[in-house]
């Protein structure tokens, strides 16, 4: 895996914290943390979607940190685990998994990073 695919799955592991804070935050530093996530999210995927495909480098930072975001809450926060929206979430992995598998990246490792 190169540096690219790694700030995507940084920038979706970001998404969570600012999708949650979103729903959460209720204070100055819980709003700076939300707001700080958020630019770390957008940029690692902006620089990655310099040289991979942006429709498959947002659908993996998408599908990721929805699936993220589901286990969180489910985790963290109380959300009733239920066997339906679990089997859905596996099925949305493995389409971005799919996704990420067949995207070729044509940048070299090393430039542009």
């Amino acid at each position: 895996m190169n540096a690219n695919w790694i700030k995507v799955f940084t920038g979706a592991f970001f998404e969570v914290f600012w999708v949650i804070g979103l729903k959460h935050a209720n204070g100055f530093w819980t709003w700076t943390g939300t707001v700080i996530s958020i630019m770390v999210s957008f940029y690692l995927i902006i620089i990655a979607g310099r040289n991979l495909p942006v429709g498959t480098v947002y659908a993996v930072f998408v599908g990721l940190g929805t699936a993220g975001t589901v286990v969180s809450e489910i985790i963290f926060f109380g959300e009733p685990f239920q066997i339906k929206k679990m089997m859905l979430i596996l099925l949305l992995l493995v389409g971005v998994l799919g996704l990420k598998l067949l995207t070729k990246d044509d940048s070299e490792e090393g430039v542009g990073s």
